[in-house]
């Protein structure tokens, strides 16, 4: 079965439940752009918000509610995680660190494409970006830079034409 054939089956279009992770040092409920713009455009496909959350730029933090909502039997459950901010190259910006020692498979391509792609837009300083795509515990996670605009462009040329058929790639094994 060709690539167009497994987005195109009706498992791939499984309404995902996805929970949302803003990482900052200074945005509020009221000042996460990125955060909003992640959630609404998920409601927008008919896909749940199981949750969401803003957490300071802390490896501990973050690696502790990834693990938590990405357990077996959490509730509310969830099929994938997108997560914006902290994927820079200052010293705070631990997302990528913090993912890769949990990941159980990186996906590659995601970060790649997605540095293509704004390379096209932004330039050369596309290079500075570490976003990163993988699966922990049967979950898929998104890694995304905080900026609105970097915010559209993974989730609007990327993310949305390619999570269902992510998901029914790694569940075919679950029960």
């Amino acid at each position: 079965m060709g690539h167009l054939e497994h987005k195109n089956n009706i498992k791939a279009k499984k309404l995902l439940s996805v929970y949302v992770i803003t990482l900052s040092d200074t945005r509020t409920g009221s000042s996460d752009e990125s955060g909003d713009y992640i959630k609404e455009r998920l409601l927008s496909v008919s896909h749940k918000v199981s949750g969401y959350k803003i957490l300071k730029d802390d490896k501990d933090l973050l690696e502790n509610l990834i693990v938590e909502i990405c357990k077996e039997g959490a509730k509310p459950a969830v099929d994938a995680v997108i997560i914006n901010g902290g994927t820079g190259v200052s010293f705070k910006d631990i997302t990528y660190e913090t993912l890769r020692d949990l990941y159980d498979k990186e996906l590659y391509g995601f970060g790649e494409l997605f540095r293509s792609l704004s390379y096209n837009e932004i330039g050369p300083s596309a290079i500075m970006s570490r976003a990163s795509a993988g699966i922990y515990n049967d979950k898929i996670i998104f890694s995304i830079p905080g900026s609105l605009s970097a915010v559209k462009l993974a989730i609007d040329r990327i993310i949305l034409s390619e999570i269902g058929h992510l998901h029914y790639e790694i569940s075919k094994h679950l029960p």
